[in-house]
């Protein structure tokens, strides 16, 4: 036979069947990875580990006994709709992951698809809102893949399983045996991952219990919120130590602990707050911080705001939904009663806000309505100097004004904490347009993020511009009738704040009336504006209560 009469011996049908088988061999093996790893797969970062996968999930032996029991009809079925329950639960572990880096907790499957939307308006931010709806589009339709392949998968295992009925028999029995004496003596080939799993039976047991855990907290929060005390007080039995004072709680977004302590961002907000204390001091200012443990950490700044001004804990997007329902007696409640005008400023909103009405604010600013036609820096709609300015000109510059409540919201230290603006005069604020030009000469999140210690300066950077606005503005517009008090609202994400860190934010009190400061001497807060680490602690939601008592009379 000559060279050239080889090739016609690749069409020979011996050829097509082992071609044939394996490829049929190898679309097998490829669904029982996809299985096995479905099985076996955690639900966070940082268990996502090579001894995760080296175990034997109990839900493989079920499997192919049931499959071993069932007639043809009945088998596919039941493997279909099995491998549909699996890639779904494979999808939310996906979510799980991703709400852990974000959130530093994990998905609810009935309560949380709200935040999902928020995530992908912060999405929009970054890449834009057309790429960040792509985006989503992108990761459902993956997700209905994902499901489809596992039933698909399962499909066919349990197909060459009935097709070799005495061999898959005979090795279920023995590694059924192999898995019930691991699971008696506890043996792991690795701390915490035990070689007996029943790692997919237990997460989706987990997800009910949260589910029926939350339907159940929706009681004890509605009787939590119908318990108050001061609900029927009258307006003279509130605040009257802080009659005709302008009273402003400022939030710094993602201000927490490791901002001012055991990191290297410290020493750079430190100097700031230990600056800051300095200059108040020099202008007549007293101050007193502590910290308060807020009910979310890494995002979810609405469940600080709401627990703080509500004295009840929202910890979850469901406590949160309710709360705005309810006529729970708020700090501006309070302020309002007692005859303040009282005013929120959300420069972070860019639509309707209803729900904002439980606040009981007489005025409100959000991103349309505050004036700014400057650019936006990445998520942060405006710069924090420009939303106290134009809360300076529209509110407190106004002569005889009576006297003010406000609760404003910076947002310059959100998340990706780059491009920043930079300080200017405050009387060249103006509309913002000033800012024009400093997107496009500050770094981008791509340069930043391919490195966590920019990341951490990034942020550390973010908090300081905050603080030292806020200080400015003290400085610049303050006067003997301003009572501030600022906090952060949560931890930033646990890419700068750490696996496993408290949920502390700082909390100050400036004033230059020795009378309030004063009256808050039983608190025990520090003297200054930088708590340290034997500052006094508060659960956030007791804040409203003690400042409403301590300012009673």
């Amino acid at each position: 036979m000559s060279d050239f009469t080889r090739p016609a011996l690749v069409g020979l049908p011996g050829d097509r069947t082992a071609v044939r088988e394996i490829a049929t061999s190898a679309v097998t093996t490829l669904s029982a990875v996809l299985v096995l790893f479905a099985m076996l797969a955690p639900n966070g970062l940082d268990r996502l580990t090579p001894e995760a996968f080296v175990r034997l999930p109990v839900e493989a032996l079920l499997g192919v006994a049931v499959v071993l029991m069932l007639r043809d009809g009945a088998r596919r079925i039941v493997a279909l709709g099995a491998g549909a329950v699996l890639g779904v639960l494979t999808v939310v572990k996906a979510i799980d992951i991703g709400f852990g880096i974000a959130l530093n907790r994990r998905f609810n499957p009935v309560f949380d698809w709200g935040v999902v939307g928020n995530g992908v308006d912060l999405l929009g931010t970054s890449i834009g809102q057309g790429a960040a709806i792509a985006s989503v589009v992108g990761l459902a339709l993956l997700a209905v893949v994902v499901v489809v392949l596992m039933a698909l998968s399962v499909l066919r295992l349990s197909r060459v399983v009935a097709g070799h009925r005495t061999g898959s028999t005979r090795v279920v029995a023995v590694l059924g045996v192999i898995w019930i004496v691991c699971a008696v003596f506890g043996v792991q080939l690795a701390p915490g991952q035990p070689l007996a799993s029943r790692s997919a039976v237990a997460f989706a047991y987990e997800d009910l219990r949260q589910v029926r855990a939350d339907l159940r907290d929706r009681k004890a929060f509605a009787d939590e919120v119908a318990v108050d005390a001061f609900r029927d007080t009258p307006p003279a039995g509130l605040l009257n130590a802080l009659r005709g004072k302008d009273v402003l709680f400022t939030f710094i977004e993602s201000y927490g602990r490791v901002a001012v302590q055991d990191s290297d961002i410290a020493p750079k907000v430190d100097a700031v707050l230990d600056a800051g204390t300095a200059r108040l001091k020099n202008a007549g200012y007293g101050s007193r911080s502590a910290f308060l443990t807020s009910p979310t950490t890494s995002a979810g700044s609405w469940l600080a705001h709401s627990t703080f001004q509500s004295g009840v804990w929202v910890d979850s997007q469901r406590r949160y939904d309710d709360f705005v329902k309810t006529d729970r007696f708020t700090l501006g409640g309070a302020f309002k009663r007692a005859g303040w005008e009282t005013v929120g400023v959300v420069p972070a909103h860019t639509e309707d806000w209803p729900e904002g009405k439980v606040y009981g604010y007489d005025r409100y600013y959000d991103s349309r309505s505050i004036g700014y036609h400057g650019p936006p820096f990445s998520y942060a709609t405006m710069p924090d100097q420009f939303t106290l300015s134009a809360f300076q000109r529209a509110e407190r510059a106004k002569a005889g004004h009576p006297p003010l409540m406000a609760e404003i919201d910076l947002v310059t230290s959100h998340w990706p904490w780059t491009p920043l603006p930079r300080a200017v005069e405050w009387n060249a604020v103006g509309d913002g347009s000033i800012y024009n030009p400093m997107p496009s000469q500050g770094k981008t999140p791509d340069e930043v993020f391919t490195d966590p210690a920019k990341v951490r300066g990034a942020y550390g950077d973010s908090i300081a511009y905050s603080l030292n606005s806020l200080i400015s503005y003290v400085e610049t517009y303050g006067d003997d009738d301003l009572v501030l008090v600022f906090l952060g609202d949560h931890q930033p994400n646990p890419i700068v704040a750490g696996e496993g860190a408290d949920h502390d934010v700082p909390i100050s009190v400036v004033t230059k009336d020795k009378a309030v400061l004063d009256k808050i001497a039983g608190w025990n807060w520090q003297d200054g504006l930088n708590p340290d680490r034997n500052a006094t602690v508060w659960k956030m939601d007791t804040f409203r209560d003690r400042f409403l008592t301590t300012f009673a009379r």
